[in-house]
């Protein structure tokens, strides 16, 4: 084979490699918590993952859907048609924090936030389903369930799980906006590195 014609397909061989690594995405799906309510964009932790990703896995890119105020039922409207939109390779589920609040049925949410996953499956996504805990006002049997859901979940559908992104912090007064709910940005490192824990083994 002549010279010029190996290289050409060397160099094709490149391009569709690097094409496909290109490809490699990872999907943040979730509520405020995730869509850096209150703060700059550029300072939630999705966008610190972005950061992170590109230092550490320049393979893949970060994408983020998620929506202020979504709920489980909302997650579930329109799962498929974002996923045919970004075809993740990754899938960060975040959800259930506001079906919580609201003190839905456990029991629905549990059921919509297992379509979500086993949409994103189907899709050949990998999935990291990230876990909430209420306060204690809400009484123990309903954030007893509530906090067990997210267990229950990624064990019946075999899925990676962080049981509490806010764990470390959720006690801490300073780490939190004035509604109380919505970290701060100082807190949006501290859930980057719980999130990272449950995500960096579903980056193969």
């Amino acid at each position: 084979m002549p010279l010029a014609i190996r290289i050409f397909f060397s160099l094709l061989m490149l391009w569709a490699a690097g094409a496909a690594a290109a490809e490699k995405s990872i999907l943040v799906y979730g509520d405020s918590l995730s869509a850096a309510y209150g703060i700059a964009q550029s300072r939630g932790w999705v966008a610190l993952l972005g950061d992170r990703v590109k230092r550490e896995r320049p393979d893949y890119s970060v994408a983020n859907a998620s929506v202020s105020g979504e709920t489980s039922a909302g997650g579930v409207a329109r799962i498929e048609a974002t996923l045919a939109r970004f075809h993740p390779t990754v899938l960060i589920v975040e959800l259930g924090a506001n079906d919580g609040l609201r003190g839905q049925p456990v029991g629905q949410m549990k059921i919509n936030l297992g379509v979500i996953i086993e949409q994103a499956r189907r899709s050949g996504a990998r999935v990291l389903l990230v876990g909430m805990k209420l306060p204690p006002n809400y009484g123990n049997e309903y954030t007893g369930s509530f906090e067990r859901a997210f267990g229950e979940l990624a064990k019946q559908h075999h899925v990676a799980l962080v049981p509490f992104m806010l764990e470390g912090f959720a006690e801490k007064r300073e780490y939190f906006q004035a509604d109380h709910m919505h970290p701060t940005a100082d807190a949006q490192p501290l859930i980057l590195d719980r999130v990272w824990q449950g995500l960096k083994p579903l980056l193969k």
